[in-house]
């Protein structure tokens, strides 16, 4: 028998989701109905095999390898394991430039981190 993992969602990869969503309901809310579903399910599945998923290439370049990923297509869901639980960390669009999206993120988080504790 499979081992079963938790799968929790990360405050970024909720607000990547959301915000993939609100881009596309511009144009097709029934579209964006259906990614989200697709992307959640995706993401959720109860019979989790953390391994089933890539090391991100374009940290592993870099000598990072704790990220994996699913592909949604066109979307990527970056997630990380931790004993029993998933934790899904980034969803990105696989047709934009990753390593800057990642530098994005970390620039904002960091700026976020310093006025907390202002």
């Amino acid at each position: 028998m499979s081992k079963i993992y938790k799968v929790q969602w990360t405050l970024n990869a909720k607000e990547d989701l959301l915000n993939i969503v609100a881009y596309i309901k511009e144009d097709s809310p029934t579209i964006a109905r259906e990614i989200y579903q697709k992307i959640k399910n995706k993401a959720n599945s109860n019979n989790f095999l953390p391994l089933r998923g890539r090391v991100v290439s374009e940290l592993q370049k870099e000598g990072i390898t704790i990220y994996r990923e699913l592909i949604s297509s066109p979307w990527r869901i970056m997630y990380k394991v931790d004993n029993d639980t998933v934790y899904i960390m980034a969803i990105f669009d696989s047709r934009q430039n990753v390593e800057e999206l990642l530098l994005q993120k970390l620039i904002r988080n960091s700026m976020l981190t310093r006025q907390s504790n202002q």
